[in-house]
């Protein structure tokens, strides 16, 4: 007889073991990735193809369970909690088939939002949420810390001014407390159909900061850019390595025709550039590795004279303005003893930097 699972039991686990992904797949045993390693949960079986559906039916309603079916996928936000033991928790749910088995990825969402300093983020970061317009990106590798950079910097700006702040997410990760500011957060396929009606529609709504949870196309990006030119703060993330290759991801994403209009855009609205990395530390956990770019003018000149090639060197040689690579992130990490030497090398992009700091 096949042991029952529940859905609950795994995501109690989940929050049990500080972790911070629980992933569903037939053939496996449910999978708990903490502190970025991948560990299965040995107390349970190997999923059947039935026990996988069941644990992803288990977390979907009537209408979300249509959807999934007739689009194959599903991404969704999924409350839990409340019991005496726990805290109320909040996951982001990726629902798939996989081989014609029903299957899920689950990332927990902490219930606060931490500030700028428990995360141990640069202190920049700061700046940023002082700001009344430009564009702020932030970049770096699924489960790296993204949104809830973004999410840290927003939650400033919720507790210290009165603005009016619009989020678009696929789904909502963090739910804001209140404070001083107006939050509407809009999520995909409850609150919009669709990225392009709500961003078509953001400016209709007075905001003075906007969150675009993920571009995703040319079309986000190309909204993205627009209101921060228009005057408005915007926050948004990026799956690339550096400051350097978001800007040509960015340019590279529009049609050749178009992309010297982009780059005088981007060189306008842009603010800075956060590129970041969870790395394991000697103690446990994770701790943050930052790219910083800011758009100073030398920044500004080389975007709109297509010389992104030449960006790196300027990161490198502006410490004094707030800058800082990813090179000298890790090796002051490293000196203080918070990373061992190997591990580091693991994130650089640049070896012979890298080795020049720490020898």
């Amino acid at each position: 007889m096949e042991q029952h699972i529940s859905i609950h039991d795994l995501l109690s686990k989940v929050i049990q073991h500080k972790g911070s992904d629980l992933h569903l797949v037939a053939g496996f045993r449910p999978i708990i990735r903490v502190d970025g390693v991948l560990r299965q949960v040995d107390s349970y079986p190997e999923l059947t193809k039935l026990a996988a559906e069941g644990l992803v039916f288990e977390l979907l309603n009537e209408t979300q369970k249509e959807i999934f079916i007739a689009n194959r996928s599903l991404d969704f936000s999924y409350g839990y909690g409340d019991a005496a033991e726990l805290e109320k928790a909040r996951f982001r749910v990726n629902s798939y088939f996989q081989r014609g088995s029903a299957a899920a990825s689950l990332r927990l969402l902490p219930a606060t939002v931490k500030t700028i300093e428990e995360l141990g983020l640069p202190t920049i970061c700061h700046n940023f949420a002082t700001l009344k317009h430009g564009f702020v990106l932030v970049t770096g590798p699924t489960g790296h810390g993204k949104t809830t950079t973004i999410a840290s910097m927003v939650n400033e700006i919720n507790m210290t001014r009165p603005e009016n702040i619009v989020t678009i997410e696929d789904p909502i990760e963090y739910v804001y407390g209140k404070g001083k500011s107006i939050i509407s957060q809009r999520e995909i396929g409850q609150d919009t159909h669709s990225w392009n009606e709500a961003l078509k529609s953001i400016l209709r709504e007075d905001p003075n900061v906007v969150v675009i949870g993920e571009m995703r196309d040319p079309e986000s990006i190309a909204s993205a850019i627009t209101i921060a030119e228009t005057g408005h703060l915007v926050f948004s993330t990026l799956h690339t390595n550096s400051a350097s290759q978001s800007i040509d991801r960015i340019i590279d994403s529009f049609a050749e025709s178009q992309q010297n209009q982009v780059r005088i855009q981007l060189s306008s609205a842009l603010a800075g550039i956060v590129s970041q990395r969870l790395i394991p530390s000697i103690n446990g956990g994770r701790v943050v590795a930052s790219e910083i770019l800011l758009a100073t003018n030398a920044i500004k000149s080389n975007i709109r004279e297509a010389k992104t090639h030449l960006i790196d060197s300027i990161i490198e040689t502006s410490s004094d303005s707030g800058m800082n690579t990813m090179e000298a992130s890790l090796a002051v990490l490293v000196k203080k003893g918070v990373i061992t030497l190997e591990t580091a090398r693991g994130y650089v992009l640049r070896p012979d930097v890298f080795e020049r700091l720490v020898g």
